[in-house]
């Protein structure tokens, strides 16, 4: 886990976003950029999750909405929409949130596991954060994006 040393302690750098009613969050490590919602062109036979592609300065990316990734409906979006353009893998790809919340630094000692009784829902979780808003899900991108799931690999 990517962590930072902070007044001794190890530390989570964060940013946090919501889809739909629940607050999600990633290591900043992996995230290029946060844009405004711009719209996107659509691919044919492209996984449900992947809404379109987008010029990024020259380079075409895929933009997926992540609450469909996660198995929620898909994202309504507005003018607080936003994309967060993550590289994972090597492949660089805008992730659709309906907001960003917060960028944080958090102890890593407030990430606590995922429930055993959650089952497979924690599968693209290393955790879960308590926050004053509630509870903060802390998502690992590369096991959300493995190469073998969901043919995510024919958009790469």
């Amino acid at each position: 886990m990517n962590t930072v040393q902070m007044s001794g302690e190890e530390v989570l750098e964060i940013i946090a976003f919501r889809l739909h009613s629940q607050e999600f969050c990633v290591r900043t490590t992996s995230i290029r950029e946060i844009r405004g919602w711009a719209p996107v062109t659509p691919l044919p036979h492209s996984p449900y999750e992947v809404i379109g592609v987008m010029n990024l300065r020259g380079t075409v990316i895929p933009i997926v909405d992540l609450a469909v990734k996660l198995g929620m409906h898909n994202t309504e979006v507005n003018e607080r929409s936003a994309i967060v353009v993550a590289d994972i893998k090597g492949m660089t790809v805008g992730l659709l949130v309906d907001r960003v919340s917060d960028i944080m630094t958090i102890p890593s000692s407030r990430l606590q596991p995922v429930p055993a009784a959650a089952g497979s829902s924690g599968a693209f979780s290393d955790g879960l954060i308590a926050h004053d808003s509630g509870m903060i899900c802390f998502l690992n991108l590369e096991r959300m994006f493995d190469a073998g799931d969901d043919d995510w690999g024919m958009v790469a």
